[in-house]
């Protein structure tokens, strides 16, 4: 740290090399007074420093000093004796011993800050010093050179005057002889002519000879009146028609490289060859090495020649991404080559000023050769571009995996990419849009394969499930349940659809060069993959979903396991519920489209999904009914009713209804909660019926009261009447997505069947009999598999009523014996 001396301290002379002494005390020392100098000077020399370092005197605010007011101390014009005089009159002797104070202290605090003034630029004053004496020295060289120098100039000067009055007599002879000798020089240039062009057509130095007959071109018109000027005419002519007609040989040449066309085009034009001409053999000759790689791609596809109907792409051992490259490196590339060199000669400012200057001196019709030959380059280019658009299209349509599509991305990347060179070498070419709309063409055309590939999952999904349904039980292997049959198909779809849109996110990935256009910034992601892709797959599920409902198989029978029907129903509830909610959530994050189109809402989506799980629910229903039913009709048409002898148990078809509408009560438990019953009746029993099995729970069944006897029923016209104000039961009502709603539907179309087909026979005492002992038994298992018990009251009153109308000899059983008889079956 820098040690800060105290203000009051005497402190000894600091003597800096080069300046002056500066001495610092308790008192204002007198600046020494150089010859010459007066205050008015030092005190500008003083104001000078301080803004140099930085010290501004502060003004109070609003104080405004007199720059010419001699007593003031920070004026220039100060005077000390007016100053004291004044002071003396007008202050007091307290005023004056503080005015003392105060400048002592001001004297002190000035002497601190030059001290520490000095410390802090003694560096500086030292390097200063150093720097003034070098500087000296360096003067002093340089004032010795310079007089040198001035001598040098003024010998110079000297020489020059008198070689200038030494010739000044002959100065126009000279000048004379140098443009004799200059002519002379010339006509033996012209003279040596023809042999210099035949040289350097021997030794194939066009471009030197076409360099001397363009020098010389212009005398010899200009002297071709002379005879022995025309002569060598004739010769450079003659000379010059047979290296243009070799020129002319290359174009026709397959070897010839690029930069010799070019030379061989730039060399013509200097010959005045025609431009238009010279175009079309530079772009012919190009053309037919460009056609040479567009047929070695052909030849990768097997495409042949037939344009108009292309042969089945063979794409053999090579992928899409090799064969990009080939087309790039090779086609592209070249086109550029091309493009650039055509530009060079024919477009550029340059080179077109100067092709349009020499057709204008030839007198030809021509004026415009940039805008010529821009128009037959971007005919050009547009044809062999077409080309090979028409065969990278080809092969990408052969890309028909719907797996990963990286490699088909880094393809169109790829070829992207180099066509953007071709719009920097051809600005204003259609060709890099065309490029765009290939690899738009291309991610729409993926788009429509992994639509295809979900739907074909979920067939084959379906079929997978179906097989496994109608597979047979292997004894000792239990097989999967319902619900986990459900989970599987759920799980496998939504993850098929996860994989295909984190395929199709490639598209739209940031290192993608095609990925900051307008359609994959917009269309891309809300028409092209939420719409197209998600939304369409989901209407496809519900749509292919229903069309389950409409299928018959063979003899009008259901052709779809009743088992698919109710999994399907819950999938599509699923859907409903949460899954399609999720899977466009999923969509909207990974592809966040800047477009305003319309967009199809989640409630639609989710309503279509809940019509089509309704529908296959409904379908079940009416299946599983009609299932029973088949088995109702059968044992009721089948049986003569007349002629049946006295019941002794309960039919075997009235069992098999029972167990089948507790197995579908189990299969529907695994999918759908179990729903809401109504309150069961007062009067209901509680006993126990063991003909369940094991996985279901003990349920009671309230006693059965059967119809008064024949000879108490009211007449026909008062049971009408009675059943006018009943509650009315529809048959084929909505079904709720619950267990009870289900079986409640199922039961329903089971025994409004048996109804009917009982209303369709006659029936003798024990036929009446034996309705009574079946119906019984149907309502001790069927009340606790529906809604309302009522509902199975009022069926099975119907039931036995419309058989006993029916009966020729109505004598109806006991009660007791019916029960006896339930009980024993």
């Amino acid at each position: 740290m820098r040690t800060r001396r105290r203000p009051g301290r005497r402190s000894q002379a600091l003597y800096c090399p080069g300046l002056f002494p500066v001495k610092m005390s308790g008192a204002v020392p007198d600046p020494p007074a150089a010859p010459g100098s007066d205050p008015a000077r030092k005190r500008r020399a003083h104001g000078m420093l301080k803004l140099y370092y930085g010290i501004n005197e502060e003004e109070k605010p609003g104080e405004k000093r007199d720059p010419l007011d001699p007593c003031d101390i920070n004026a220039a014009r100060f005077e000390p004796e007016l100053y004291l005089n004044k002071l003396r009159k007008d202050s007091s002797l307290a005023e004056l011993m503080d005015q003392e104070s105060g400048m002592v202290k001001q004297i002190r605090s000035l002497d601190s800050d030059m001290q520490t003034l000095v410390y802090e630029n003694y560096n500086k004053f030292i390097s200063a010093t150093d720097t003034i004496r070098k500087m000296k020295n360096d003067f002093k060289k340089m004032e010795d050179e310079m007089d040198c120098l001035a001598a040098n100039m003024a010998a110079i000067t000297e020489f020059s005057a008198r070689i200038s009055g030494t010739l000044q007599g002959q100065h126009q002879q000279i000048t004379k002889l140098s443009g004799v000798h200059t002519l002379l020089r010339k006509l033996q240039f012209l003279f040596e002519l023809p042999a210099r062009l035949n040289k350097c057509v021997s030794m194939e130095a066009f471009p030197q000879a076409v360099t001397y007959y363009t020098k010389a071109r212009s005398v010899l018109h200009q002297y071709q009146n002379m005879p022995s000027f025309q002569g060598i005419q004739n010769d450079c002519q003659n000379i010059m028609a047979q290296l243009a007609q070799k020129l002319r040989e290359k174009f026709h040449d397959r070897s010839s490289s690029s930069s010799e066309l070019s030379e061989c085009v730039e060399l013509l034009l200097r010959l005045d060859e025609p431009a238009e001409e010279l175009c079309d053999k530079f772009l012919s000759h190009a053309q037919s090495r460009l056609e040479e790689e567009l047929a070695g791609l052909e030849a990768e596809l097997g495409a042949g020649s037939d344009q108009q109907a292309p042969p089945p792409v063979n794409t053999g051992s090579t992928d899409i991404l090799e064969f990009i490259d080939k087309g790039c490196n090779n086609f592209v590339s070249s086109l550029c080559l091309v493009i650039a060199s055509y530009q060079d000669l024919f477009i550029s400012c340059d080179r077109g000023t100067l092709v349009s200057g020499r057709l204008q001196d030839g007198g030809l019709a021509s004026r415009d050769v940039p805008r010529m030959a821009s128009g037959k380059l971007m005919e050009f280019v547009d044809r062999l571009c077409g080309r090979y658009f028409s065969l990278v299209e080809q092969r990408i349509s052969a890309e028909k995996g719907v797996g990963d599509n990286s490699l088909l991305v880094r393809a169109l990347d790829r070829f992207h990419r180099r066509l953007q060179a071709v719009s920097k070498v051809l600005p204003g070419s259609g060709v890099p849009a065309r490029g765009t709309e290939i690899v738009a063409g291309a991610a729409r055309g993926r788009l429509r394969q992994y639509l295809a590939g979900l739907k074909s999952f979920y067939l084959d999904s379906l079929t997978d499930v179906r097989q496994a349904l109608s597979a047979p039980r292997i004894p000792g292997k239990e097989a999967p349940s319902l619900a986990e049959v459900l989970g599987g198909l759920s799980s496998a779809v939504l993850n098929q659809v996860k994989s295909v849109l984190a395929y199709v996110h490639l598209f739209t990935a940031k290192d993608v060069s095609f990925a900051s256009k307008a359609y994959f910034r917009g269309e891309f992601c809300s028409q092209g993959v939420r719409e197209g892709l998600v939304v369409g797959f989901i209407q496809f599920v519900c749509q292919s979903s229903q069309q389950f409902c409409e299928s018959v198989g063979e003899k009008g029978a259901p052709s779809t396991p009743p088992a698919l029907l109710l999994l399907l129903s819950r999938l599509c509830l699923d859907y409903e519920s949460s899954t399609i909610s999720y899977i466009l959530t999923l969509a909207d994050e990974q592809f966040l489209g800047q477009d305003q189109s319309p967009l199809t809402p989640v409630s639609v989506l989710c309503a279509d999904a809940r019509e089509a799980a309704q529908r296959l629910l409904n379908h079940y229903v009416k299946l599983q009914g009609l299932i029973v039913s088949q088995m109702l009709r059968k044992s009721v048409e089948t049986r003569d009713w007349i002629n049946t002898i006295e019941p002794r148990n309960v039919r075997a078809v009235m069992k098999r209804v029972v167990e089948d509408t507790t197995a579908i009560d189990v299969q529907v438990g695994l999918l759908y909660e179990e729903g809401v019953r109504k309150a069961q009746s007062s009067d209901s029993s509680k006993r126990t019926f063991s003909v369940y099995s094991s996985r279901q729970q003990q349920r009671y069944a309230p006693s059965y009261t059967p119809s008064p006897p024949m000879d108490q029923q009211p007449s026909n016209l008062l049971s009408n009447i009675q059943k006018l104000f009943s509650e009315r039961i529809d048959i084929f009502s909505t079904v709720e997505f619950n267990k009870v709603s289900v079986l409640t539907g199922i039961i329903k179309i089971s025994l409004k069947t048996l109804l009917e087909c009982v209303r369709l026979r006659s029936f003798g005492c024990f036929g009446l009999q034996q309705i009574q002992v079946d119906c019984h038994y149907l309502q001790l298992y069927l009340w606790r598999f529906v809604t309302d018990e009522n509902v199975v009251h009022s069926l099975l009153d119907e039931i036995v009523a419309s058989a006993a109308h029916r009966c020729l000899d109505p004598a109806p059983m006991e009660q007791s014996v019916i029960e006896v008889i339930c009980e024993r079956g």
